[in-house]
């Protein structure tokens, strides 16, 4: 969903793939402090749960007409 989000918006955003093991996605608790994904990284913010990721979008980057 949160793809889908970022393409609908028309926003730039790099996808990393990682492992589907828990175990071995270091690189993702190192950013966020768990495992789970989607993991949103926007300068100082970091986001972890999909919702909240969604609704940081829609109020960070849509512009009020």
């Amino acid at each position: 969903m949160v793809r889908d989000v970022l393409t609908q918006m028309s926003l730039q955003y790099e996808k990393i793939d990682v492992p589907w093991s828990h175990q071995q996605r270091k690189e993702v608790y190192d950013v966020s402090g768990q495992t789970t994904v989607p993991v949103l990284v926007d300068g100082d913010v970091i986001l972890d749960d999909e919702y909240e990721i969604i609704d940081y979008l829609k109020k960070t980057y849509t512009v009020n007409s």
